[in-house]
């Protein structure tokens, strides 16, 4: 059900058109520093693992710049594509990560998105002790009852949430927003 998810063009504009709600709220509040107005200043990535036919905005991060000449402040909103600065999408990185392994599932993987079997099991080493030695993770896993199984993260955390395929992977990319870069990070 994930890999259908995965090649759905679809669901990834949906995560474009999130993002593009979240810059708005983040340059109608203004600059964190100094209230001044925020220009767009948005910088190309190359997300890899997607699906075809993504339009050239896909690749972009969208960040602002304060208009005060004395002030610059960046500031990137969080984002439901991007995990940080994983050079792969978020979703990709969730879903490949949360979906059952073995040799032929793996396979199957490595060419339904281009990630291989190495970075696969890095990503799943990061879920099992980066980010849970995380501060934000300690905080979120508190509120959590019964405990998460951290062994079988992330797909332990993606059943904890109600509703089909597309709804949990929402549900758990908005929870992961705050650890997604820019001003999240600062939280995180």
């Amino acid at each position: 059900m994930y890999r259908a998810l995965l090649a759905d063009a679809r669901f990834h504009e949906l995560l474009l058109a999130f993002d593009h709600d979240l810059a708005t709220a983040a340059r109608a509040a203004g600059c964190m520093r100094c209230g001044g107005v925020l220009h767009s200043a948005r910088f190309r990535r190359k997300p890899r693992g997607g699906p075809a036919g993504l339009g050239e905005g896909f690749n972009q991060r969208l960040s602002f710049c304060c208009a005060v000449e004395l002030c610059r402040k960046r500031m990137t909103p969080a984002s439901f594509r991007f995990l940080g600065r994983k050079a792969y999408l978020g979703a990709v990185v969730v879903l490949i990560s949360a979906m059952r392994e073995g040799a032929t599932a793996a396979r199957r993987l490595s060419e339904l998105t281009g990630v291989s079997r190495r970075t696969i099991a890095r990503w799943r080493k990061w879920w099992r002790s980066v980010f849970t030695a995380r501060p934000f993770w300690r905080q979120v896993a508190a509120t959590i009852m019964p405990p998460i199984d951290t062994a079988r993260l992330p797909a332990s955390l993606l059943e904890r949430f109600a509703g089909d395929a597309t709804s949990q992977v929402i549900a758990l990319l908005r929870l992961l927003l705050p650890i997604t870069g820019g001003v999240g990070m600062q939280a995180a």
